[in-house]
């Protein structure tokens, strides 16, 4: 007979530790070990992996942590991902007509959302969402590789010889990888869509999956509550109004700057000057009008200046560096329209404009909930340094809008093109 495993042999008893009575539990057999059950057998194993008093340090503790340390970075990497998948989503939406909403919607709702709970973290939304996307996005991106060398096979073959067998094979096979890289994608997306449900695909499961009763109901539901979770009308309906709100702040502005252009020199320079007056001010106001739109989701909130101004006495400083990124990072978008970019690698610029306005909207609701959880005005002191430090930037920031006209692409219509406040994507996207 074969000897048992040592994992069933029962554990020694216990040392003795002084100045105590040493009552050792009566020893099991391994039949009775395995007659107990997995539970026991687990517990088995607990007891011999223990440590007494007298014993050496044992290796439960790693592993135990081991499991949970490369979970942590899994779920890490992953958060990771997300917030990759995330902005590139946001940046394709960014460029196309009616989409480009969502994208100014979310990055509203990051500002509101901080205003009213002033935890970073709560500004990344939607990321392990953005993460089952960008997974199943890499998934089909990979599998799809065989069908496209097939299909160059299959072409190759037609040119040399027309009609010949060896096209019309390459063309069957074509056939049938497409017939199975679709079932295969259907199948990693049931799944879950993690990128690992793409590179193995499990048959044995998937058979066991076609004798469950009720998989599609189930299917349908979980469908249902992940497009749910998305919150798309939501972000649409925000980002729409918060669009409406900013063009009626930018419109006089912009368009008195606009008719500088078309006027003869004595009258340019004095329009241009009333003008980035007009938009000076309207630049040091208006995010912290549209956070504060965001955060309570009234449309009439994003023309309560009187609110906002009441809100930086009691966060000056804070108010001054959300200010300063804003407008800083929005000066080297403008850089990007020397050249007009192709149409095909439109999304590219766009990504570079969500991450500049992602951090600037986080701060923006940053500063709205400091300002919040004071209720006194702050000293005298730092109010001045913030209202001194606030206008040069801001002063800035209109010096470098009045020269975009003579640097853009699009010439003066580039003065629509407020990426601080407005769409991510110029407003000649829309």
């Amino acid at each position: 007979m074969s000897e048992l495993s040592p994992l069933l042999i029962p554990p020694p008893p216990p040392l003795p530790v002084p100045g105590e009575a040493a009552v050792a539990p009566p020893a099991q057999t391994s039949s009775e070990l395995l007659q107990s059950g997995p539970d026991r057998l687990k517990a088995g194993l607990q007891n011999t992996l223990s440590v007494g008093p007298h014993d050496s340090p044992s290796a439960t503790g790693s592993l135990v942590e081991r499991p949970r340390f490369f979970g942590k970075i899994a779920s890490g990497l992953d958060w990771l991902f997300g917030l990759a998948a995330l902005l590139v989503l946001l940046a394709a939406c960014s460029v196309i007509p009616v989409l480009n909403f969502l994208s100014l919607g979310y990055l509203l709702h990051v500002s509101g959302t901080i205003a009213r709970t002033g935890r970073f973290r709560d500004g990344f939304i939607g990321v392990r969402k953005a993460a089952v996307l960008g997974s199943i996005a890499a998934g089909v991106w990979i599998v799809v590789w065989p069908a496209r060398l097939l299909s160059d096979f299959w072409r190759d073959a037609e040119l040399i010889s027309p009609g010949s067998g060896i096209a019309k094979a390459w063309h069957a096979g074509l056939i049938v990888v497409i017939v199975l890289t679709l079932a295969h994608i259907v199948w990693a997306c049931l799944r879950g869509g993690k990128l690992r449900h793409f590179l193995w695909p499990q048959p044995l499961r998937f058979r066991r999956w076609l004798r469950t009763p009720g998989k599609f109901g189930n299917l349908q539901s979980t469908i249902t509550d992940y497009v749910m979770g998305l919150r798309l009308p939501f972000y649409f309906w925000l980002g729409l109004r918060g669009f409406v709100g900013a063009l009626l702040w930018l419109i006089v502005p912009v368009g008195i700057l606009l008719a500088a252009t078309r006027l003869p020199v004595g009258g340019s320079v004095l329009l241009s000057l009333l003008g980035g007056l007009l938009l000076l001010l309207v630049a040091i106001h208006l995010p912290f009008l549209q956070a504060h739109f965001a955060q309570t989701n009234r449309f009439s909130a994003i023309f309560e200046l009187r609110e906002v101004r009441r809100l930086f006495l009691r966060a000056p400083l804070a108010f001054w560096f959300a200010l300063l990124i804003t407008l800083l990072f929005a000066v080297p978008l403008y850089l990007l329209k020397i050249e007009l970019t192709p149409r095909e690698l439109a999304w590219l610029p766009s990504l570079l404009f969500v991450i500049f306005i992602f951090p600037a909207r986080i701060l923006t609701g940053w500063a709205m909930n400091r300002a919040m959880r004071h209720e006194q005005p702050r000293h005298w002191f730092p109010r001045w340094v913030a209202r001194l430090g606030i206008l040069p930037v801001a002063l800035a920031y209109t010096l470098v809008v009045y020269f975009t006209p003579y640097l853009s692409w699009n010439g003066t219509w580039s003065l629509l093109e407020q990426h601080a406040f407005l769409v991510p994507a110029p407003l000649m996207a829309l």
